[in-house]
């Protein structure tokens, strides 16, 4: 039994059963795109350039990364290099995102010309929420509760990550509404 079998069969069953079935389907694409965000934000630092850029605080509009250290003065985390390492893995997670719901989970043939620039904005909003937020938390696990750079780094990773998951839910359903002919 195929995708587009179970696909079929949940179409046939209503609407709300089509949405549940969407949702399960948009479920696994976001646990890729998480994958692929893990993935980069704990290997992006493993760049010597990028690491060294840990030790220097940037601050631009609402965005404030500073660097926390360890009680010995080591730098642990945030700064530059955690601003390139969070936003260069989220958006490659949102660009897989993109591509894969609109295939598999929507089964849509909506006009991408129409479809990725409104994407791209909510998707921009998103990350500017994100980058706020993630240095928030990563400060916060870091530095008054001690977390290691790792850990730290992971959990705000992954709530910014809840987030998202729970917001691009209904948007992709609007956006991609558009089925594919059969």
């Amino acid at each position: 039994m195929g995708l587009k079998s179970i696909d079929s069969k949940a179409e046939s069953k209503g609407s709300g059963v089509q949405t549940l079935w969407q949702f399960v389907k948009f479920i696994f694409v976001s646990l890729f795109a998480c994958l692929v965000q893990f993935s980069l934000v704990n290997l992006i630092p493993l760049i010597p350039r990028i690491r060294e850029l840990y030790g220097t605080p940037f601050e631009w509009f609402v965005f404030s990364y500073p660097v926390t250290h360890s009680p010995e003065g080591a730098v642990v985390s945030g700064g530059l290099g955690y601003f390139i390492a969070f936003n260069t893995a989220n958006i490659a997670a949102q660009i897989a995102a993109f591509f894969i719901n609109r295939e598999k989970t929507f089964n849509s043939s909506s006009n991408i010309a129409r479809t990725l620039p409104i994407y791209i904005v909510f998707t921009v909003a998103l990350l500017c929420f994100s980058a706020w937020l993630s240095p928030t938390l990563n400060s916060l696990f870091a530095a008054n509760w001690g977390w290691s750079d790792a850990l730290s780094r992971n959990a705000a990773t992954a709530v910014c990550s809840a987030l998202q998951f729970f917001i691009y839910f209904p948007v992709d359903k609007l956006l991609f509404r558009k089925k594919k002919e059969a």
